[in-house]
């Protein structure tokens, strides 16, 4: 049987680059932690990148999208044909995360990861689609083990062809909610009912609904327990094709700008099937999700704003990307004591 071939993914930890990045924040023209997250986000980016010097070169963003074979149960409140027409609107320049990749000059490109539609060429479109959506998980794997497979090596492909040292996952695709929810679950060891939210927006009998399939799920796949296995019975296809695209970026020593619920599953995916990449991650925002706290906890990351979305695309990291920016000026660009002829504080 095939399996995953993972790249290396190299260890960023290194105290001497850490005390020098450190150091050279604390002699900038400032009382000694005045700038907060920015300080730790600045030092966060030089240890990714293995440099007193860190910068932003070229940020991309790729949306991937796929249907999902559960939806036929109800668990969402929009129909799986919203999947293709959102990815319309995506290619018209229509949706918020248009707007946000504008507003900050972020490149973005849609990747058809498995949406249960065909589209004409287009620019702005990768074709890497597996097939045309999911399986039914409530009676088979969500993916056979090769297509599962093929979605982690589209994902990697896609990282390959892509420019720049700054990648954002976004994802589209109705139903997606369910998916992370189950990979949380399972890979998390958490209660299916701590997991979920209202997704596009259940109301109180349809998140009873949701919570009844996706138990009813994870029973169905019992014996998947290693992390490929559970991806192949439990995921999504973009979810899958997120996660590779992750674990490839995080080899060439990428910045990861992870978005919400969704992204995050896929990370938390990527971590265990190849453990290291959660090292390249910067978390932009706290999803209202529910979910997204237990992720965040497992992932032991602390997230750069709250401002209660739940709306995936890479919007959240989107907006955060500008604080990354601010880090990199202020550690290459703020004057120090010495550079502005300015007493330092008492020793």
């Amino acid at each position: 049987m095939k399996t995953f071939i993972a790249p290396m993914i190299a260890n960023i930890e290194n105290n001497e680059l850490r005390q020098q990045l450190q150091q050279i924040i604390d002699q900038k023209t400032k009382p000694l932690g005045a700038l907060g997250r920015l300080e730790t986000l600045a030092v966060q980016l030089g240890m990714i990148q293995g440099t007193v010097t860190p910068k932003i070169e070229q940020p991309q963003i790729r949306v991937f999208s796929a249907d999902h074979g559960l939806t036929k149960h109800g668990t969402s409140a929009y129909p799986s044909a919203v999947t293709a027409q959102m990815v319309y609107n995506f290619l018209q320049g229509g949706a918020a995360i248009n707007v946000l990749a504008r507003q900050h000059n972020i490149a973005l490109k849609v990747v058809d990861a498995g949406v249960d539609a065909d589209f004409a060429p287009h620019a702005q479109l990768i074709d890497y689609k597996v097939r045309h959506g999911s399986r039914d998980a409530l009676t088979e794997p969500a993916m056979t083990t090769a297509e599962c497979l093929a979605a982690l090596e589209n994902g990697m492909a896609v990282v390959k062809s892509v420019a720049g040292n700054l990648l954002i996952v976004g994802e589209m695709g109705i139903g997606n909610t369910s998916a992370a929810s189950l990979l949380l679950a399972r890979l998390g060891d958490i209660p299916i009912n701590d997991c979920i939210g209202r997704g596009t927006g259940l109301d109180d009998a349809g998140l009873q609904h949701k919570a009844s399939i996706l138990t009813h799920v994870l029973a169905r796949h019992r014996e998947a327990k290693a992390p490929l296995e559970v991806l192949a019975a439990l995921g999504g296809l973009e979810i899958a094709m997120m996660a590779g695209a992750l674990i490839q970026a995080a080899s060439e020593r990428r910045i990861l700008l992870i978005d919400g619920f969704i992204a995050s599953s896929a990370l938390l995916a990527a971590e265990r099937l190849v453990p290291g990449v959660a090292q390249y991650a910067i978390f932009s925002h706290h999803s209202v999700e529910p979910g997204h706290a237990h992720l965040l906890k497992l992932l032991n990351a602390e997230p750069l704003l709250n401002m209660g979305m739940r709306l995936g695309e890479g919007s959240g990291a989107a907006l955060a990307y500008p604080l990354l920016q601010s880090a990199c000026a202020i550690i290459n660009e703020m004057a120090s004591f010495n550079d502005a002829g300015i007493s330092g504080q008492n020793s």
